[in-house]
């Protein structure tokens, strides 16, 4: 099956981009380039609905979500019972601030905090505020102005937070690099094409040698050293799972040098990983967390900063919004909650995560263009290589993710060498396996047929 995508509704709708948004003509320009190869124009489409894990385009397509609003929706796109609480809210409060439910949902992010022990709560709009948020509160509670980051991670796109680590890196930055003052970058520790022909284990084993050794001896006084901020699994820079010793070893470096260990889990969190947070797959208590994204089922904008007493209660660092903690998010996020627990939607991900991970690995062995699948929960990914060069190829990730949308499953792929999939946690499991199914034929189509002349960078799904 192949589906028409673009197709004259989502057409007349992309007809009006260059006239209307930044860069709005980007499609147009690529489906002109693609006419003059005598190519397709690229798979775009407009979404008119979102249905639990399906989004129906303008035209009718329906398409299995492997999007889930970028893992924003743990419960498929427009879930019932939320959007039923979030309603409830803003017919009873509309906007009012110092209302019961933010103490309501504080309490309940306490009880499922790692290790019970971050009792405190300060809510934000999005886990970018959220991110730059605990890099305030580090540095007031320590009195120290740096803060170590990693390269590869993404804390949000902020000037503040593109500096503290960008999956783009350089061209993310371009412009702004004077503008990185306190931050201190490091490499991630990835498992796939290793520098030098290490491997993973002594590859981690060095980072963690160059922060305490290098860093702390010629960069900066670990003294002047607020804390680190980490992604406990590397989300946005392509689904990267930790060794074993690394979240240990940066919580031991933390103890050792009182610094303050940020987790950012604006997407790995709230149970996409299998566990309710991503950190507690290392048995590693950290600070202060990251919350984004999942926190409200992706229908309100809210996102949080937990961590201990000992930090936060008389923490004087300023952050917040105008609309951080509305009723209406505040709502949502304890609906979200209660769902998960109620319907045990994180130990279901957590087994049926590791049955996808155990297909995905297959592809290993039965794909030239597959180098290496990862994977917690529905947390998943791949990265994709050119067969000719076996080198990470972004250019043949983008046909494996247009191939897969043109056969009705819409995978992530962001600029990257990689392909990611973020499956609602509920999402049917038959639904899953299909979906899993139109991915490897995507794969299959991909590597029989692929030419680097044949697939341009198109962008894919969204336009930006």
């Amino acid at each position: 099956m192949s589906l028409s995508i673009p197709g004259p509704e989502s057409l007349k709708v992309l007809k009006k981009g260059p006239l209307l948004f930044k860069d709005g003509g980007h499609y147009e320009k690529l489906a002109s380039d693609a006419a003059k190869k005598g190519q397709q124009p690229p798979p775009q489409m407009i979404n008119a609905k979102g249905e639990g894990s399906f989004i129906i385009d303008a035209d009718g397509n329906r398409i299995i979500d492997f999007h889930a609003g970028w893992a924003s929706n743990p419960l498929g796109n427009a879930n019932p019972e939320i959007l039923e609480s979030v309603y409830a809210a803003l017919k009873q409060y509309g906007f009012i601030y110092e209302h019961s439910l933010r103490y309501d949902l504080a309490e309940v992010l306490a009880d499922i905090s790692p290790g019970g022990k971050l009792t405190r709560t300060n809510f934000e709009i999005s886990g970018t505020e959220a991110a730059e948020a605990a890099v305030t509160y580090a540095i007031r509670h320590t009195g120290r102005p740096l803060i170590i980051t990693f390269e590869d991670q993404f804390h949000g796109d902020s000037i503040a937070t593109r500096m503290m680590g960008s999956n783009r890196g350089a061209h993310r930055r371009k412009g702004f690099e004077a503008w990185r003052g306190g931050v201190i970058t490091v490499p991630w520790p990835h498992s796939f094409r290793m520098p030098a022909g290490m491997g993973f284990e002594q590859y981690t084993d060095y980072i963690l040698w160059y922060i305490d050794t290098f860093v702390c001896q010629k960069v900066a006084d670990p003294e002047s050293i607020a804390g680190i901020i980490a992604e406990p699994l590397l989300s946005e820079g392509g689904n990267w799972m930790p060794h074993p010793k690394f979240m240990p070893g940066l919580r031991k470096l933390c103890d050792k040098y009182g610094w303050v260990f940020i987790s950012d889990e604006v997407l790995s969190g709230m149970g996409r990983s299998g566990k309710w947070w991503a950190i507690e797959h290392d048995d590693v208590q950290p600070d202060l967390v990251v919350i984004g994204k999942h926190l409200t089922g992706g229908l309100e904008p809210i996102a949080a900063v937990i961590g201990t007493d000992e930090i936060l209660a008389e923490n004087d660092g300023h952050s917040g919004s105008t609309f951080a903690g509305t009723p209406a998010g505040c709502a949502a996020g304890l609906k979200t909650i209660e769902i998960m627990k109620r319907d045990n939607l994180v130990s279901r991900t957590d087994q049926l995560g590791k049955r996808c991970l155990e297909r995905m690995k297959a592809w290993e062995r039965e794909f030239e263009i597959i180098g290496q699948v990862r994977g917690r929960g529905f947390l998943l990914g791949a990265t994709v290589i050119n067969k000719d060069t076996g080198e990470p190829d972004a250019g043949v990730a983008l046909a494996v993710v247009n191939e897969a949308l043109k056969r009705g499953a819409w995978l992530i792929w962001d600029n990257e060498t990689q392909i990611r999939l973020y499956p609602a946690l509920n999402i049917d499991e038959d639904l899953l396996e299909k979906g899993l199914t139109i991915t490897e034929e995507a794969i299959r189509a991909v590597e029989k047929n692929y030419r680097s002349s044949d697939y341009p960078f198109w962008t894919t799904g969204i336009l930006w």
